[in-house]
């Protein structure tokens, strides 16, 4: 049974649909890959499978239940967590405390200090941020903030994860690591749906894709499918 699936989801802005009647799925355990040119509708997509956004129609359900029109606390709750396209951490607060937020609000039950505490240590070392975990996170490098943001993700205990261009702006070492990193979370038992420009990327690493084009689907398949996919070839190099 799927973890996560979308039918018909439609979100317009004005007139404009960034959403198309898309159908998705991603089951449980899978690395699911979601390309397309700027302005595809992917990270509208991700914003409504987060509760950031409600779709004008459409249903999305997380383990056969409902959560489009959830609010973001409550479907992060249930076991959804995400990053973001543009990294949003604390600035001011050290990289732990970045993290103990994570813990201490973001999962249902609540746990104490010394246990969110302990976790937090634990996330850190699994990111490899243990050495910078005293230091302001606006100071850490691009690569590093990302790997926080991922961190505080995994505080709320998701299921799955949405990465939202988690490798945007690394270089080749970065990226590597991050891929690397990526299949770690995925040995840890999270199903991970991931938006990524980075081509390289999203082929090592993901088991399927999915494309979408000015906002609907127009293919998916296993990565060597989508890299052979003439539809696909025409949408990005415009033959």
């Amino acid at each position: 049974m799927p973890v996560l699936e979308g039918e018909g989801v439609t979100k317009y802005f004005g007139g404009l649909a960034a959403v198309s009647q898309v159908d998705f799925h991603v089951d449980q355990g899978e690395v699911v890959g979601l390309i397309g040119p700027n302005g595809a509708g992917k990270t509208t997509l991700f914003n409504l499978i987060s509760g950031a956004l409600v779709p004008k129609s459409g249903v999305i359900r997380f383990k056969g239940e409902k959560i489009s029109g959830l609010k973001p606390y409550q479907i992060c709750r249930k076991g959804v967590a995400r990053t973001f396209q543009s990294v949003k951490v604390f600035g001011n607060m050290p990289v732990l405390e970045n993290v103990l937020l994570g813990s201490l609000f973001g999962t249902p039950t609540g746990m104490s200090s010394v246990n969110a505490a302990k976790e937090a240590r634990g996330l850190l070392e699994f990111v490899e941020l243990s050495a910078l975990r005293a230091t302001p996170a606006k100071d850490l490098t691009l690569a590093n903030q990302k790997r926080l943001e991922v961190a505080r993700a995994l505080a709320t205990k998701p299921e799955l994860l949405l990465l939202d261009e988690v490798m945007a702006g690394l270089n080749p070492t970065e990226v590597a690591q991050a891929m690397e990193l990526i299949t770690r979370i995925r040995d840890k038992g999270i199903t991970i749906f991931m938006i990524e420009h980075v081509m390289k990327a999203i082929m090592g690493v993901c088991d399927r894709i999915m494309v979408l084009h000015h906002g609907e689907k127009i293919a998916e398949g296993t990565p060597h499918e989508i890299a052979t996919s003439k539809t696909v070839i025409e949408v990005y190099l415009g033959e």
